[in-house]
């Protein structure tokens, strides 16, 4: 939520929240108005106008005009991107390059983040905005959210004659946004920066103790970021300064994403070492933010404003507001800079509006997932 909101604390948070609202209830007409959104940013690159994207009028067109691209298939395009040529999927410069935590093909990707997509990323903080609006714990936003987001930047790579710097998409996001939000990070953004990109177990208990010596007497309301790491950071307070986060703060809610199963296989951790927080899953990737919980039910629900959704699925291609019930489906993402690009998640419907994100399009997913609700004794209940 941005500080231009005017009038009340509720009247903003309704404001904000309403065009996630309405898009839920009525997907249809949503995702119509988001694909024409994003044809006419297409329109203005070199990708879209060689795929007609101007004279798209339907979704049926969209399909018939533009291919389903991996991320290997936009590599080559991205590159040139990289290399100055902006204009080929964007119409603005980025404001920086995140690289993915996984692979592909034992390789980071690399996903442009410019202002559009910034704007569109703000959609994160949904989740505790409508936790504060369905609680009036409007007390929150007078704490402090502990910082634990990977650095923004990382490391240069050499494109042809350029030399270009990226860091991770969490990072990114804050160090651009922080300032208009309505609840202060710490440590900023700026300061875990400093510390540098390393990813070896001595940068992280650098981080850590950066984020224990900067949060320790402030009143933590919030925790945002991913959720092994959360456990990671509790689990070196209680080793380095024999104390858990439940201890220091009074947390009331955790926002939480990049693996499956929070609301399940982590949840149970996360409130034995933080206290009884609410916890609100987050579906973001590095190259977008794609939905966030809406309520107690332990899925998250699409962002169909902001992003256009398509699922690939054993009776064929469709919406993913179109998915049944139990249903399963590989991803397929349009955003301001990929169209119609297969993200490699593979999505499971629960009943509208809820979806969970099972893992990776891989052969032994869908046994993981069945094991882990197995495990946890959660046997697919919302």
């Amino acid at each position: 939520m941005g500080a231009s909101h005017p009038g009340s604390p509720a009247e903003a948070l309704q404001a904000y929240l309403t065009p996630w609202h309405q898009a839920v209830a009525a997907p249809a007409a949503a995702q119509e108005q988001t694909l024409r959104r994003l044809l006419a940013l297409y329109a203005q690159t070199g990708y879209g106008r060689q795929h007609g994207a101007a004279a798209v009028g339907s979704i049926a067109e969209y399909r018939r005009a533009f291919p389903v691209m991996t991320y290997e298939q936009y590599e080559p395009l991205i590159r040139r991107v990289m290399a100055g040529e902006v204009d080929l999927l964007l119409t603005e410069d980025p404001i920086g390059w995140a690289i993915t935590r996984g692979t592909t093909g034992g390789e980071s990707k690399f996903i442009p983040m410019t202002p559009t997509d910034l704007r569109m990323r703000v959609s994160a903080a949904r989740a505790m905005l409508n936790y504060v609006q369905s609680t009036g714990r409007y007390d929150l936003f007078q704490g402090v959210n502990l910082n634990l987001n990977f650095p923004s930047v990382v490391g240069t790579i050499r494109v042809g004659e350029r030399e270009v710097q990226y860091g991770y998409s969490s990072g990114i996001y804050t160090r651009h946004v922080s300032a208009s939000t309505p609840i202060r990070s710490l440590p900023s953004q700026e300061e875990i920066d400093s510390l540098g990109g390393g990813k070896t177990i001595r940068d992280w208990e650098a981080r850590f103790e950066l984020a224990y010596e900067r949060c320790r007497g402030e009143n933590v309301t919030l925790v945002g970021g991913v959720a092994p790491t959360a456990i990671l950071f509790a689990r070196y307070l209680k080793r380095t300064h024999r104390v858990y986060p439940k201890d220091l703060w009074q947390t009331r809610i955790m926002t939480l994403g990049s693996v499956p199963g929070i609301n399940t296989h982590y949840a149970p951790a996360l409130r034995a070492l933080y206290g009884p927080v609410a916890i609100r899953e987050i579906y973001g990737t590095t190259e977008g933010m794609f939905g966030q919980q809406l309520d107690e039910n332990r899925a998250w629900v699409p962002n169909y404003d902001l992003y256009f959704f398509e699922v690939h699925t054993r009776s064929g291609l469709k919406m993913l507001h179109e998915m049944r019930p139990g249903e399963l489906g590989s991803l397929i993402v349009s955003t301001p800079a990929l169209a119609r690009y297969r993200i490699g998640d593979l999505i499971l419907a629960l009943r509208p509006p809820y979806f969970r994100c099972i893992g990776r399009e891989r052969w032994w997913t869908v046994l993981q997932y069945a094991w882990g609700e197995l495990a946890s004794l959660n046997l697919g209940r919302l």
